[in-house]
């Protein structure tokens, strides 16, 4: 008997960022989508083990740090406690689950598919769904086959194991770190990027002590050095201990501990604690599901080559998220879903990186976006650079926050602004009016001259923009 063959139109594996946008936008030009996810719940890792929650931890750490201590303020309290039970139901409950609840319905507004099963690739046009979970050798499970005129690859990633650190209930990735059943004494994390250092400082305010291993010679690598040592200064004054050059050997589950052995220069030393966080990065889901069976073109890296529009090495097949180059971010997975969606349509749609900004929610917050003034000088640009400090600005010192600087870079002749960085509060939200500017190649006198409203935490991009024009105002 012949097997039963599904033809759809627009098939997506994976529902992350970049899947469900992918489909949202797909099904808004017309074509008729079907999303396969392996997963109980929609939202990838970002809505359900990574960016979202992690930001609701650092906002309970933020919120017990002002019910301890607010005497600043002239406000007394007594000592404050935490109910981590009550902490995590609300980060599951309130906030994941509101927001996962939300994508669902999103799908179901705009009429797309959604099979719960792990996708299988048996060639370019073709693959075979298996129902998640484990199976018998041999057993088909039911599968099911489906034909496909277009594909999408939103796999996205999964947290790297390092050697000697074999993840168990002691030894933990990610998610296990977002998910602990009680504020651990000792707290020791494996690599200070975004992730490691963004919960060193959640799980700080939460009342642990931290100790952050980087094997480089700074934490948070990515952001400039001036912007860095903000934030490691506060990391201190948390608590936190800060260990750099330090190299990661072994770890031993002591059953209610773990021993972890690192190296700086050569020399070992252990550490006890009651949990061992590692965060050294993320590698993309490019095995394991058929992709061998196709045509379709990986790096050495094992990232899908694509083209501007996303397309893969095969016509029909493109791939978005973190298994493509470039950072692995949610929000530059939502703009290549939108642009390969908008492709499959035929629509001249193309992925710009320029403007894709990079945020860290440490204390205070990072961010950044197009050119740093190194990146400037090393493509040899000639650049004007102008800094103002949050210390300089109303908002900023009314809410006790006046930590950090926005800087911007201009081009020196036309004064076009190629990059901003900002370090302070707020930091999150203001580098978007700085990716408007440097994606729409504005100058600087067109920021200088856009009114921002006063007292607020946007006028010292005003403020920088004015030093930049030669018109310095509150500096």
């Amino acid at each position: 008997m012949a097997e039963n063959v599904i033809e759809k139109d627009t098939v997506i594996i994976g529902s992350g960022p970049g899947g469900y946008v992918a489909a949202i936008r797909a099904s808004e030009l017309g074509q008729d989508v079907t999303i396969i996810e392996k997963s109980d719940t929609v939202g990838g890792v970002c809505l359900n083990v990574g960016c979202v929650p992690s930001k609701a931890l650092i906002t309970a750490g933020h919120r017990l740090q002002q019910a301890k201590d607010s005497s600043t303020y002239g406000i007394t309290t007594s000592d404050a406690t935490i109910d981590f039970t009550k902490t995590q139901a609300w980060k599951d409950e309130k906030v994941v689950a509101r927001m996962t609840g939300g994508v669902q319905m999103l799908l179901k507004k705009h009429h797309v598919e959604l099979i719960n099963g792990e996708a299988y690739l048996d060639s370019d046009t073709q693959l075979r769904v298996m129902p998640s979970g484990p199976r018998q050798f041999m057993d088909n499970g039911g599968g099911q086959t489906i034909k496909f005129k277009h594909l999408i690859l939103a796999t996205g990633s999964r947290p790297i194991e390092i050697r000697g650190f074999k993840f168990d209930d002691r030894v933990i990735d990610s998610t296990g770190g977002l998910n602990l059943k009680e504020v651990p004494k000792e707290f020791v994390i494996i690599g200070g990027g975004y992730v490691g250092t963004e919960l060193a400082g959640a799980y700080a305010d939460l009342g642990s002590h931290v100790t952050i291993l980087e094997s480089s010679p700074n934490i948070i690598p990515n952001f400039e050095k001036d912007m860095v040592s903000i934030v490691k200064k506060n990391l201190e004054k948390k608590g936190v201990t800060i260990i750099t050059n330090a190299m990661a050997k072994k770890s031993e589950n002591k059953g209610d501990s773990v021993e972890v052995t690192y190296e700086v220069d050569g020399k070992p030393t252990t550490i006890s604690a009651d949990y061992c966080m590692v965060t050294v990065g993320r590698r993309p889901n490019t095995d394991n599901f058929g992709l061998e069976m196709t045509n379709v073109k990986l790096t050495e890296k094992g990232l899908v080559e694509v083209d501007e529009q996303g397309k893969t090495s095969v016509d029909n097949i493109y791939a978005i998220g973190d298994i493509t180059p470039g950072p692995a971010l949610a929000h530059k997975a939502f703009f290549e879903a939108k642009t390969a969606a908008g492709a499959i349509s035929g629509k001249h749609t193309a992925n710009d990186y320029i403007g894709v900004p990079a945020v860290c929610f440490t204390d205070p917050e990072l961010a950044s976006v197009g050119l740093t003034e190194k990146d400037a000088k090393d493509k040899g640009i000639d650049v004007k650079v102008a800094k103002f400090p949050f210390a300089g600005n109303a908002r900023a010192v009314s809410l006790d926050a006046a930590e950090g600087f926005v800087k911007l870079i201009a081009q020196k002749d036309t004064g076009t602004l190629l990059g901003g960085q900002i370090v302070g509060p707020g930091a999150s939200d203001l580098i978007s009016e700085l990716s408007v500017a440097v994606n729409c190649q504005l100058n600087a006198e067109d920021i200088a001259l856009t009114i921002h409203p006063h007292p607020t935490l946007g006028e010292p991009i005003q403020e920088a923009a004015d030093i930049l024009i030669g018109y310095p105002t509150h500096i």
